[in-house]
């Protein structure tokens, strides 16, 4: 129950990053890093804004972590993100050695977690991450359906994302 309490807390943070990208045009995905109960640094998505592929939330939130914590230390925190993370985000876990990663939503498309594969729970690799999916995954799923709507819908034309790619059920 108490970890329920705090994957959810922390998922709100993510969530608010995830809202922050939002209103700035960018596909709503939110990343913390947090160790214990102390945020060590939070990210969103900003693939559009830098013009950069790997700009992925995920990615962003493992480099400001990095600023603060030592290699070593990367294994006593958990990445907390809004949407199931794809396979190059899954890798950059994995180099990162975190300890765990919780998800909000799955990724039908490009879910390496979870949905695709099991990329962080693989025994073929030298080290794994725990994985909790679903934590706040409506609340998660709501936002980027609400994102692709108006992108759809209300006149951003598109430029968020290639031709609406990914599916939201």
């Amino acid at each position: 129950m108490q970890d329920r309490i705090l994957h959810e807390k922390f998922m709100r943070i993510a969530l608010d990053e995830a809202q922050r990208a939002f209103d700035e045009g960018e596909i709503p995905i939110g990343a913390v890093i947090v160790r214990g109960e102390d945020v060590i640094a939070r990210a969103r998505n900003t693939k559009e804004y830098l013009k950069d592929p790997t700009a992925h939330a995920e990615i962003n939130v493992i480099k400001a972590a990095s600023v603060v914590l030592s290699k070593g230390e990367f294994s006593q925190c958990t990445l907390y993100v809004t949407l199931e993370p794809c396979i190059m985000c899954a890798g950059a876990a994995l180099q990162a050695r975190l300890k765990k990663v919780v998800f909000g939503a799955l990724d039908p498309r490009a879910g390496a977690c979870r949905s695709l594969y099991r990329v962080l729970e693989d025994k073929r690799f030298p080290w794994r991450c725990e994985v909790e999916a679903g934590v706040l995954g409506a609340q998660c799923k709501a936002i980027l359906h609400d994102f692709f709507y108006l992108l759809r819908n209300d006149g951003r034309g598109g430029r968020a994302v290639e031709g609406g790619r990914l599916e939201i059920d």
